[in-house]
């Protein structure tokens, strides 16, 4: 009975011995399994889908073609309001020269002429091309 008492408490030793995972292991698969670890989720909002392949090229390629557009806009910004100042210079040079009781047919047209281009400054301005 001695023996099998110290074969009892050698074996007790032993197990109290071995690292934990060889512990799971010679307890059996089930003894594994005895506490599920718990799975985090992150909240929906933080995760954000991968984009389908190629929609961010097409998004840059976007962006690309957007900044190139108000790049030309703001060009033709400069050059309509250069033309501008000019047709108003000329319009003031010609009521200058005109009399009183004359109005010029050059006056007319000068007139007409910064009236459009205003208004497609005016529009250029606002974004619609």
């Amino acid at each position: 009975m001695a023996k099998r008492i110290s074969l009892l408490g050698l074996c007790f030793l032993w197990v109290l011995a071995l690292p934990a995972g060889a512990r799971s292991q010679a307890a059996g698969p089930e003894a594994a399994y005895a506490f599920p670890a718990q799975t985090v989720h992150p909240p929906p909002d933080a995760v954000k889908p991968l984009p389908p392949p190629g929609e961010e090229e097409r998004d840059r390629m976007k962006k690309d073609m957007e900044k190139r557009a108000n790049q030309q806009r703001q060009a033709d910004l400069e050059r309509d309001t250069e033309k501008l100042l000019q047709l108003a210079t000329e319009l003031k040079h010609y009521v200058d020269k005109s009399n009183k009781n004359v109005l010029s047919l050059e006056v007319i047209r000068k007139s007409e002429e910064i009236e459009k281009l205003a208004h497609s400054v005016r529009e250029k301005m606002r974004g619609s091309n």
